[in-house]
């Protein structure tokens, strides 16, 4: 009983089984505005139109209520309050609040994209008060009641259009409104994917290069654990040291997630740390030479050269039985050119790499406008090379 008080019986459920909402409110005041209004308008045109009676009410109330449906059967419903609307001015009651019923229904049935339908609606009731008014009028009550003057059509007809016009405003910017919120979710969407794409490569980056040199510099410890003790202890001094910038760079990225809207506590790496990359090649048994001295770069684009010459010595590591490695950096005012080579052989072996570091290279470069080509060189060996442009496009700046 207690949850029928708070809730009120079922019917009174606002909402429907297809998810809209029932409109009783609306429904019910205007429903009392056109009984009110109606009869204050038979109170001023005693003698030229009939009396209200019941069958007047039933009509109103019916033309009125049918609103109910307005958002479910928006033709049905404009149709309906016209030939109600029709029926009760061919019965010779008061001219009044009826229109507003009509009105309302076209209105819904426009929004809704029923246009031909309450256009059609407009227009058959609009042919019906002609007809009324300038022919069956002779047979219709009030008795003896004179044909209607034209400039009344005149009146109904601007009346329609103006309904008409409303609606097809409201429907042109309901439609906009929806039209931009669609593109405003779908511009948040894509900045989500190019953002967990961002997290992803730098996480892999990180991690797939400093995993690299933690595997080989583990086989090269488990090797000379009993022969070589010391050459075993640099070796896990290397992991040890790997380990440390790998931590401290995913903790970077993850708090960056924690705190989207906080600068990064620690500058991005750029390819000024080239020497340390350099460095850890080394402690894997690679020799890297460097060539060329890069130029000032934006943010952006300085850590997109970084990770493409890491992932690229990570590759080696793991894939190349060579262990010498060149690195050139070339550019011009337009664009920064890197070439990673190496001499060969691919080895085959698989040091727990995802697969997905040339992907990386690749969409690193094709967010900052540049190109990656990577594949087998002409004498042997593998070969990288990443063109960047110096110019980087606005959205990249200002990311």
């Amino acid at each position: 009983m207690s949850r029928w008080w708070r809730q009120g019986p079922g019917w009174w459920d606002r909402t429907g089984e297809e998810g809209t909402r029932w409109p009783w409110p609306s429904t019910l005041l205007l429903t009392l505005f056109v009984l009110a209004g109606s009869k204050y308008a038979a109170q001023q045109q005693v003698g030229d139109r009939a009396d209200l009676d019941l069958f007047a009410r039933v009509l109103l109330v019916a033309g009125s209520g049918i609103l109910l449906w307005r958002h479910r059967q928006p033709v049905l419903v404009v149709f309906g309050t016209a030939a109600a609307a029709m029926l009760y001015l061919g019965a010779g009651y008061p001219y009044g609040p009826v229109f507003l019923t009509v009105a309302l229904a076209c209105f819904s049935a426009i929004v809704a994209g029923h246009r031909k339908a309450a256009w059609g609606a407009l227009g058959m009731l609009w042919a019906g008060h002609v007809l009324v008014a300038h022919w069956l009028y002779q047979w219709l009550p009030p008795a003896k009641d004179p044909p209607a003057p034209w400039g009344q059509q005149g009146v109904i007809a601007a009346w329609v259009v103006a309904i008409v016009a409303v609606s097809e405003l409201v429907r042109t910017r309901r439609e906009q409104w929806v039209r931009e919120r669609a593109e405003r979710a779908q511009a948040a969407r894509r900045r989500a994917d190019e953002e967990r794409l961002r997290i992803a490569r730098e996480l892999h980056d990180v991690l797939a290069h400093s995993i690299s040199v933690i595997n080989v510099q583990a086989g090269v410890g488990l090797a000379l654990l009993d022969t070589d003790p010391e050459q075993a202890r640099t070796a896990l001094t290397t992991i040890k040291a790997a380990s440390k910038e790998a931590l401290g760079e995913v903790r970077q990225v993850l708090d960056t997630l924690r705190t989207p809207g906080d600068a990064p506590r620690a500058p991005a790496p750029g390819l000024d740390r080239l020497p340390e990359l350099v460095t850890q090649a080394a402690s894997t048994g690679l020799t890297v030479v460097v060539e060329g001295a890069p130029p000032p770069l934006p943010p952006g684009a300085d850590l997109a050269a970084f990770r493409i010459v890491q992932e690229a010595l990570t590759n080696v590591v793991r894939h190349s039985g060579s262990r010498h490695a060149r690195v050139r950096l070339d550019h011009d005012e337009a664009a920064l050119r890197l070439r990673i080579d190496d001499d060969g052989p691919a080895t085959g072996a698989d040091a727990g790499g995802s697969g997905n570091g040339l992907a990386g290279m690749r969409e690193r470069a094709a967010a900052l406008g540049g190109t990656i080509e990577a594949g087998p060189r002409p004498g042997g060996g593998f070969r990288v090379l990443a063109v960047l442009p110096l110019k980087v496009k606005a959205k990249e700046d200002d990311r």
